[in-house]
């Protein structure tokens, strides 16, 4: 049987992130008549708002600004009648027949919610680092490796992402810079071959980025640099460094209650939906390996589909419940 809440209306789906994923699975509910509220917290439109431009996703061949992109999408989706909250999910409770979140100190309840508060792409935390996001310095090469055909460009990191990063990057750039704070690189064999054996990938050795440089219009043109073991600076020109440090899945709130693999990122089962009945997950939030606007779009789409879904199940289990109960005459 299911619960109905103490405390007045309860949501039909909370949506969790505004994102590709979130704005998605917004415009679907809403079509569908489910009136979802959705959540947006600490990075309203997720990482395409720090993209200037995306020329990956379907349907426009010139490319679209990453924030326009997000604002059509939004309000796409409240012309569906979709509804928005700023709002940090603080806390999660999975209640008996329905779900229970807290933001910004009050507790919310849903009938299903869909996760799709993304993935934090990790930064060097760098004294003059924000402002050149987007402006050179990115952490998605295939989102926009393509940018800087013929230039020379440098990649941060020492794990599989980085590798695999320099060597696509290698379709485009002149030269890619592989930077790393120790002698020898964390990913596997196979990967780490890979990329120190290519021709256009040169690998910079116990080293750290100190500083970003910018031209006269604001563009990245070089990175400061410090070698760990002789102290010496210097200085790199590259027209875009590339931060493959890894990503932080945006999971806080869930940990202990739904699934998640070793890294934080949600694990799901049958299409979209988590361990706990009622609640999906969709987009980088549960996606490790893509990590593209296209590919959190179709999920968000699967979740919002799985959750209606869910729903009609419920609402028909209603029905055979009050049915059975009825007198017969």
């Amino acid at each position: 049987m299911f619960l109905m809440s103490l405390k007045g209306a309860m949501e039909k789906v909370i949506i969790i992130g505004t994102g590709c994923a979130g704005l998605t699975a917004a415009i679907y509910t809403a079509r569908a008549n489910l009136n979802p509220l959705v959540l947006e917290g600490r990075e309203p439109g997720g990482q395409l708002t720090t993209t200037t431009l995306v020329e990956n996703y379907p349907g426009f061949p010139e490319g679209i600004d990453g924030p326009e992109l997000i604002m059509n999408m939004h309000q796409q989706a409240e012309r569906f009648g979709a509804r928005f909250r700023f709002g940090v999910v603080e806390a999660f409770e999975p209640a008996t027949g329905y779900r229970r979140l807290q933001v910004d100190g009050e507790w919310l309840e849903a009938q299903t919610v869909i996760i799709a508060s993304g993935a934090s792409a990790k930064w060097l935390g760098l004294e003059n680092e924000s402002k050149f996001k987007g402006h050179g310095l990115t952490s998605c090469a295939t989102c926009d490796g393509a940018f800087y055909r013929d230039v020379p460009v440098a990649v941060i990191g020492g794990g599989d992402t980085a590798c695999e990063e320099a060597v696509f990057l290698t379709r485009f750039a002149s030269k890619v810079y592989l930077i790393h704070r120790r002698d020898h690189l964390r990913a596997s064999a196979i990967l780490a071959d890979r990329a120190l054996t290519h021709p256009k990938i040169e690998p910079i050795w116990n080293t750290i980025a100190t500083r970003y440089v910018g031209d006269a219009q604001g563009e990245l043109e070089a990175v400061e640099l410090l070698d760990l073991k002789t102290k010496e600076r210097s200085r790199l020109a590259v027209k875009c460094v590339f931060i493959a440090i890894g990503h932080t899945p945006n999971t806080q709130p869930f940990r202990g209650k739904l699934e998640m693999d070793p890294n934080g990122y949600l694990l799901t089962r049958k299409g979209t939906q988590t361990n706990l009945p009622g609640v999906f997950a969709a987009g980088d939030v549960a996606d490790p390996i893509y990590r593209q606007a296209v590919t959190a779009a179709g999920q968000g789409c699967a979740a919002a589909i799985d959750a209606e879904r869910y729903l009609v199940d419920i609402d028909s289990a209603r029905l055979e419940e009050v049915g059975t109960s009825l007198p017969l005459y």
